[in-house]
């Protein structure tokens, strides 16, 4: 996943209301997920734990990071067209992601997937 592009930082693209749910994460955690997230716009690997989310879709990854209450997830789209689609930000107890977790992620992928597609078509 360490691919450098010439084309500078990528742009963020907030699906839903994956922004609003990132900014109320304790600020510790926001600094720890905004760097990571800053590292994956300019092409280099994420300093948190992060892994592929092929359960979700190809290209999409998630980012981690947990305190003494809970762990915090990002998932996100790989750059496409010079744009990172931050598909889902969420909080999970438990091992497992919930359900309800992949299924919005899901559903964004393919809303984002959509939209690309209409404007290759134009």
């Amino acid at each position: 996943m360490n691919v450098v592009h010439d084309s500078g930082p990528a742009n963020i693209a907030w699906e839903g209301n994956s922004k609003e749910i990132l900014s109320s994460f304790p600020d510790d955690v926001k600094v720890t997920l905004g760097f990571s997230l800053r590292q994956v716009q300019n092409g280099r690997q994420p300093r948190c734990d992060h892994r592929s989310m092929s359960s979700v879709g190809k290209g999409v990854w998630e980012l981690k990071e947990g305190d003494a209450r809970t762990w915090y997830r990002v998932m996100y789209l790989t750059r496409v067209n010079n744009v990172i689609h931050v598909l889902h930000c969420f909080e999970k107890d438990g091992k497992k992601t919930d359900k309800r977790d992949i299924e919005t992620a899901k559903s964004r992928l393919r809303a984002v997937q959509q939209r690309l597609r209409d404007l290759k078509d134009r």
